[in-house]
């Protein structure tokens, strides 16, 4: 790893000022790094450089300026593109990658990268832009722990909740991934109740005033979930599968009633009938995992 800067406020380069990126260079000079910057179309560095960035002409001299390299940019193909064309500058340095795709592709930029000499971190940051640097934004890191002990100081200004999760590169995009395919399902299930208390005329709002803590509870049924998952151990003597289908059942017949969309509990319902089917009537709404995990 390049040590030629070890105080507290390391030189950082970011590469790609898209939304991200910009926000991640403008957290570092108000953490007072002396930062400098890279972007395809320059013209975005304007307000970065009028706040005392330093705006790199090539993505060589940008990867040369500084011990510790940021890229916030579309794809791991760019990723890995923009640092090839930074030659040799690139050994002795860290690398930060933020940049979004699969878990084989992290890994595979994380191994090149540490071909040439460099090393290599891989970070997910579960936040818009605006939300960077906020003491409670997640960040999950993986890769170097040595550059992630390194420049600790530095990451913090990314995000307050920054956690180095594994020495795979890959893993930090499965979790990002698992929290957004938490989110999703949980959203589609909050509009689809809406759709159907709308049809009624009642207010959504009014709804979570009044099931507020019936809501909130559901995230407390998660780690019984996860503990199930992991053993594989399904079986349960309250709320198995067995009871879950009548009250699907009738979500399924209301939204029909209503004229919305079924497809959604249609979905549910169908994955607790071909579990019903296998035999699995007492078991917990977790063994429907098995549904998910092709052979």
């Amino acid at each position: 790893m390049n040590t030629e800067r070890t105080d507290a406020q390391p030189a950082v380069t970011v590469i790609g000022l898209g939304e991200m990126g910009f926000a991640l260079a403008g957290a570092f000079l108000e953490g007072g790094h002396p930062t400098t910057v890279w972007n395809r179309t320059s013209e975005k560095s304007g307000p970065l450089v009028a706040k005392g960035a330093e705006r790199a002409a090539t993505v060589r001299d940008a990867v040369a300026a500084s011990p510790l390299v940021v890229l916030s940019v579309k794809g791991n193909a760019t990723a890995r593109a923009l640092l090839e064309s930074a030659g040799d500058a690139l050994a002795g340095r860290s690398v930060l990658n933020l940049t979004d795709g699969t878990s084989a592709e992290a890994r595979a930029v994380a191994e090149w990268v540490k071909g040439q000499g460099a090393e290599y971190l891989h970070g997910q940051i579960m936040t818009i832009a605006p939300g960077i640097g906020g003491p409670e934004t997640v960040v999950f890191y993986g890769g170097s722990h040595a550059v992630f002990d390194h420049f600790h100081p530095t990451l913090q200004l990314i995000g307050g909740r920054g956690t180095l999760i594994s020495d795979d590169a890959g893993v930090p995009t499965l979790y990002g991934m698992a929290v957004h395919g938490t989110m999703w399902g949980a959203l589609n299930g909050f509009l689809h109740a809406a759709a159907l208390l709308s049809s009624e005329g009642i207010a959504v709002q009014r709804f979570l005033d009044d099931a507020g803590p019936s809501v909130t509870a559901l995230l407390g049924s998660l780690p019984v979930l996860a503990d199930e998952v992991d053993r594989g151990e399904y079986a349960t003597p309250y709320g198995a599968l067995q009871h879950h289908r009548p009250s699907v059942k009738d979500l399924v017949r209301e939204s029909e009633a209503r004229n919305i969309d079924v497809e959604f509990p249609g979905y549910t319902l169908g994955l607790v009938d071909k579990a019903l089917e296998d035999g699995h009537a007492d078991d917990s709404y977790s063994r429907l995992i098995e549904h998910f995990r092709r052979q």
